[in-house]
C-alpha cells in the first residue's frame, strides 16, 4: 500500500479546476504544461503521488516539484518553470560591448582582406585578440556565442542594406519641375497650346539603356513536346557577341516611342536622337525633354546643336540619382519583360533589328504612361 503524503491537500476553485481540465486535454499546449495540469488535478482529487507518476508516465521528483510549487505559490506557478541563474554570467557587459564595437567596424580596418565580417571571421578575430583586450573569457568564444551577442544588440555585420544619399543640392526643386511637367501633360491634350505660350509644346521623356547584351546560342533551342518536355530546352552555354545601347524617348501625350540602337553612347548618338525628335514634330512646336544629367546631354557638341535650333528644345533635368522619376524607365522595363526577355541572336546587327522591331510593335498599340503620385513629401 502506498504511503500517504504528509503534504497538505490542494484546494482548487471552480475556475482553476476548469482551466486545468482544459489544459490537460489540450492538443496545442506544451507537453510539459499538459503533464503538470494532470498532476495538479489528480493530487487535488486525492490520487497518491506514486499512482500519479505511474498514470502520467513521469518521475516522482517531477510530481513533487510541481505540487510543492502549486502549494507554495499557487496553481499557475505550479505549471511554470521558475527562472533561475545558477551562476553569474561569465561574459561581462564590457566584454559584449567590445565585441559589438568590433562588429561595427570592417575587417579591412584591422588589416584583413574582407570587406564585411562573417560570423566565423568575427569569432576568430575576437578569440585571437580577447586576451590582449582584457577579456580572457572570449578567447574560447565560438560562433554561437558571438552570434548571441550580436543578436542581443540587433547587429548583422555580414549584411548590407543600401540607401541613396541626396547629392544634388537642388534635389527638391528639380523634382517639383519634373512633376509639374507630368501634371501639365495630364491636363493638356496632345499639342494643345498652354497658358502663356504661343506655340504647341510636346513633352518627351528621354534616357539611355546601355549594355544590352547580344547573347547567342551554342546549340539550337529544343521546342516543347506535349507529354514529354513542357518547356523550351536551351543549352546552358552561350556566346557573347557584344553590347548595344538603346537611346529612347516616349511622347508623354501619345505614348509614341522613339528609339535609336547604337554601338556606343556618345554625344553624337544623343544628337541623333534629338534630330529624330526634331523631324517628327511640327516646325513651330517646342519639344520639352525630361532627361538626366548624363555628360552627353550637356556636352559641348550637344550645346552647339541646340544653339543651331534656338527655342526648339527645352530641358527639364531629373535630380542626380533620381532617374526613377523619368517615365522612359517604364518603357525600358516593358522591353526587359517582353521582347528582350531570354532573347538570343547571332550578332549585334540582329539584336538591333529585333529591338527596333519590338519598338515598332509597341507603337502599333501605344501605351500612355502617366505619373499619378504628385505628393512626394518635398518642400
Amino acid at each position: 500500500m502506498a504511503r500517504k503524503t504528509q503534504r497538505p491537500p490542494l484546494v482548487l476553485t471552480q475556475d482553476q479546476q476548469s482551466m486545468l481540465k482544459d489544459l490537460a486535454g489540450s492538443r496545442t499546449a506544451t507537453l510539459r504544461e499538459v503533464e503538470r495540469a494532470k498532476v495538479l488535478l489528480g493530487y487535488a482529487e486525492g490520487t497518491p503521488i506514486s499512482e500519479l507518476a505511474r498514470q502520467i508516465g513521469v518521475g516522482r521528483p517531477m510530481v513533487y516539484k510541481c505540487i510543492d510549487k502549486a502549494l507554495a505559490k499557487g496553481v499557475l506557478m505550479g505549471l511554470k518553470d521558475t527562472y533561475h541563474r545558477p551562476y553569474e554570467p561569465e561574459i561581462t557587459d564590457e566584454a559584449k560591448a567590445w565585441v559589438v564595437a568590433i562588429a561595427c567596424t570592417k575587417p579591412v580596418d584591422h588589416g584583413l582582406a574582407a570587406e564585411l565580417w562573417s560570423i566565423s571571421g568575427l569569432a576568430g578575430f575576437v578569440s585571437g585578440n580577447a586576451d590582449a583586450a582584457g577579456f580572457p573569457r572570449l578567447a574560447k568564444a565560438g560562433k554561437s556565442t558571438i552570434w548571441r551577442i550580436l543578436d542581443e544588440n540587433e547587429i548583422k555585420p555580414h549584411k548590407i542594406r543600401y540607401y541613396l544619399e541626396k547629392r544634388d543640392p537642388e534635389f527638391d526643386r528639380k523634382i517639383q519641375e519634373v512633376l509639374m511637367v507630368y501634371s501639365e501633360v495630364s491636363i493638356y491634350a496632345e499639342g494643345e497650346v498652354q497658358t502663356g505660350r504661343t506655340s504647341p509644346i510636346y513633352s518627351v521623356s528621354v534616357d539611355e539603356k546601355p549594355g544590352v547584351q547580344a547573347v547567342g546560342l551554342t546549340a539550337p533551342d529544343l521546342p516543347p513536346v506535349p507529354g514529354k518536355a513542357p518547356t523550351i530546352g536551351r543549352d546552358y552555354e552561350y556566346v557573347r557577341h557584344g553590347t548595344v545601347s538603346i537611346l529612347a524617348g516616349i511622347d508623354l501625350h501619345s505614348g509614341h516611342i522613339f528609339a535609336n540602337v547604337e554601338d556606343r553612347h556618345r554625344s553624337v548618338e544623343f544628337i541623333g536622337l534629338l534630330k529624330t525628335l526634331d523631324e517628327y514634330y511640327p516646325e513651330e512646336a517646342t519639344i520639352r525633354v525630361v532627361l538626366d544629367n548624363h555628360s552627353a546631354h550637356i556636352s559641348k557638341e550637344t550645346m552647339v546643336y541646340l544653339a543651331s535650333r534656338p527655342g526648339r528644345f527645352e530641358y527639364v533635368h531629373t535630380p542626380k540619382h533620381g532617374s526613377w522619376l523619368n517615365l522612359i524607365e517604364s518603357v525600358f522595363s516593358k522591353m526587359s519583360r517582353t521582347f528582350l526577355r531570354h532573347i538570343r541572336v547571332d550578332s549585334t546587327d540582329e539584336l538591333k533589328e529585333r529591338i527596333l522591331k519590338g519598338v515598332e510593335e509597341f507603337n502599333a498599340a501605344p501605351v500612355v504612361f502617366r505619373w499619378n503620385k504628385f505628393d512626394l513629401g518635398v518642400a
